[in-house]
């Protein structure tokens, strides 16, 4: 039987960076406390001024710039793109990683994961989608002020940054969404 939970971007607790450098607001995770023992993880984090990333040996990273101008990253000595709003760019949480912002202070959207323990996928929509997925945990992340979520016959609104968290899933499951919206897959190894 397949679980949903609403969680509204107003009740995400706010954290230090594992660097010290910043803040961010963890919207959800798989399990474990503080900024060890989780298998996959969710974030947002604002990004006030050029700087470093903490490192997260072991794990998997894929970052989105929310808000503002954007940024370019410098991964082990390579410089990426520049990260545009909703321009997803993935690296190796054990990577030296520093980013230079290209304009302003930016947020930031972030999915953490073990890939020794799970394959994720992450896809940004906009408009009006008809979706299916099977993964047996599956996030969507609202990225507009109001995204409408319709499934199984019942409809939610999720407000800008809410997320809807389905766990369990062992079927086909069918979404129609409207708005803007980051769809994440999970599937334990």
């Amino acid at each position: 039987m397949t679980q949903l939970q609403l969680l509204r971007a107003q009740d995400y607790p706010r954290m230090p960076w594992k660097n010290g450098g910043g803040f961010t607001e963890e919207i959800t995770r798989d399990n474990g406390e503080g900024l060890d023992g989780f298998g996959w993880r969710l974030s947002i984090a604002d990004i006030e001024e050029s700087g470093g990333f903490s490192v997260f040996a072991g794990y998997q990273r894929i970052i989105t710039v929310l808000q503002g101008d954007g940024m370019r990253l410098l991964v082990d000595g390579q410089a990426s793109r520049p990260l545009l709003p909703f321009d997803a760019f993935a690296f190796s949480g054990e990577s030296q990683v520093s980013c230079t912002l290209l304009g302003g202070p930016i947020r930031d959207f972030n999915l953490i994961y073990a890939p020794q323990r799970y394959r994720a996928r992450l896809q940004w929509f906009d408009g009006t989608s008809r979706l299916y997925s099977s993964a047996s945990t599956v996030l969507l992340f609202a990225a507009s002020n109001q995204v409408e979520v319709a499934m199984a016959g019942e409809t939610h609104t999720l407000g800008l940054y809410d997320c809807l968290r389905l766990e369990g899933n062992d079927g086909l499951l069918g979404l129609d969404v409207q708005g803007r919206f980051c769809l994440i897959e999970l599937i334990s190894n």
